[in-house]
């Protein structure tokens, strides 16, 4: 197997960091040594077939985007990405892992989905790949999948407080899958928005004749979130069956569950990099030629964004520094805008809700290291640590220590990238939400399993080298 040793670096962990080499044996690392050490009496410089050079450079473990849509069905349509090109986008932007989630509408089978699913990530992965899954009507077949999927690795399971007759579930068949993962261990994964109230104020702004990208955003607003993340943790306690709350974007909701956690639950929340930097007094003022004010439609995804004025953004980076929010994932689903986000001209309510950002996640993190808003110890842990002990894979990856897959990302903080100038990307859209940000530090070299993928600015990765990640339950309880 080839040997590669990754040297003159400053290795970065959740917990500190500190100047060391990284010796890498075939997939696995092997040991993190100090700068200049010999192994069995050889220089290892020497002895190895690869050197990496990353002194002034971070060398940090690869990042785990914990939340994606690859090819999902959606609104008449599919998100743009397929895993071939999403799992290389992602490679692109230090990203190693991703876990995806199969879905499952009414009336289908759950177990033919994730083996659907399979299919479809099967050969086509250029990094490593596991999954949720999505359940929508729960009846005696999905308790008894839930059961079988565990077995699978998939241990964890999403269900949706909106989108009625397409993902809602309502609170009885809440009650009893949250139960099922009480008994076997599987993580809840909640989509918290008040359906009902969402579908009646859609309905009225429609009618209103208020039907611009911008009402998306007011139709669903922070009191449908607040409201249905409270209910989400009442069911979590009622059960004892651990929370996890997806795509938190309202400061509201950020304080339910806080305020759970103090009382002890196991309750826990992602936010994603557009409730960090993105807002929806910005969606308003979008306009260009070609779009006019549909241009706004680049932004619509849910639960949406929120108001700069109302300081939810900024609620939302302090809830990374306490841990209120425990990581940082992208629900990325991205839509091109002809062709897909265009099904909504004229009724914002048919534009199909998503943001593409699993090419950016960790760029997007980095800068709010170099703005003071996280620590760079932080930055590792929201972004691949946690998401490793949230979802059973810590140990394997999330780490840079000796029987971890060398998933490796060596950054450099003198660098520099300019998002998406002139589509200047590589995920399967025309535009990006991020087109025109600047980067203070640039994805050098990404290593999946001991595999160069990305180095240099040049994709090195293949098609099909990415495997499934059989997880475990959540190491994350408190």
């Amino acid at each position: 197997m080839a040997t590669t040793l990754i040297t003159g670096g400053t290795v970065v962990s959740s917990t500190g960091r500190s100047e060391a080499d990284v010796l890498v044996d075939g997939e696995q690392i092997v040991a993190v040594l100090a700068p200049g050490s010999q192994l069995l009496g050889s220089d290892l410089t020497r002895s190895v077939d690869t050197v990496i050079d990353a002194s002034g450079k971070y060398v940090i473990p690869g990042g785990i985007d914990a939340h994606t849509h690859m090819e999902m069905p959606f609104g008449g349509t599919n998100a743009s990405d397929t895993f071939e090109t999403g799992t290389r986008a992602a490679a692109w932007g230090g990203t190693t892992s991703i876990v995806d989630f199969v879905v499952q509408y009414p009336e289908q089978n759950v177990l033919d989905q994730y083996h659907l699913w399979h299919e479809k990530a099967a050969g086509n992965c250029a990094i490593d790949y596991g999954f949720h899954q999505i359940l929508s009507d729960v009846q005696d077949s999905s308790l008894t999948a839930m059961d079988e999927l565990v077995a699978e690795g998939v241990t964890s399971f999403k269900l949706f407080m909106a989108y009625k007759g397409v993902f809602l579930s309502d609170d009885g068949q809440i009650l009893r899958a949250f139960q099922k993962g009480a008994e076997n261990g599987a993580m809840m994964m909640m989509h918290a928005e008040n359906g009902a109230i969402i579908d009646v104020l859609v309905q009225q702004a429609i009618a209103a004749g208020n039907t611009t990208p911008y009402y998306h955003g007011l139709t669903r607003p922070w009191q449908a979130e607040e409201e249905a993340t409270h209910r989400a943790i009442m069911i979590s306690d009622l059960t004892g069956a651990p929370l996890y709350v997806v795509h938190v974007s309202a400061k509201q909701a950020v304080e339910q569950i806080a305020a759970a956690r103090d009382r002890g639950l196991n309750v826990f929340g992602e936010t994603c990099p557009q409730y960090l930097y993105l807002s929806l007094e910005e969606q308003l003022g979008a306009s260009s030629e070609e779009w006019g004010d549909f241009e706004g439609a680049k932004w619509v995804c849910s639960t949406p964004l929120r108001s700069r004025a109302e300081g939810h953004q900024h609620h939302m980076w302090q809830a990374l520094r306490t841990n209120d929010i425990q990581m940082v994932s992208t629900d990325h689903c991205p839509f091109c805008m002809k062709g897909q986000k265009d099904m909504g001209l004229g009724d914002f309510s048919k534009i199909p809700n998503g943001i593409g950002s699993v090419e950016n996640r960790m760029d997007l993190m980095y800068q709010g290291v170099v703005n003071g808003q996280i620590t760079l110890e932080r930055w590792v842990e929201i972004t691949s640590t946690t998401p490793a002990r949230m979802f059973g894979m810590y140990g394997t990856k999330g780490v840079i220590q000796p029987g971890a897959d060398a998933d490796i990302v060596v950054y450099d903080p003198n660098g520099h990238t300019s998002i998406g100038v002139g589509k200047a990307h590589h995920m399967n859209m025309d535009y990006s939400a991020w087109e025109g940000y600047e980067i203070d530090g640039h994805v050098d070299t990404v290593m999946s399993r001991g595999t160069v993928v990305v180095d240099g600015g040049e994709y090195l990765g293949t098609t099909g080298h990415g495997r499934y990640i059989k997880r475990g339950l959540t190491q994350y309880l408190q």
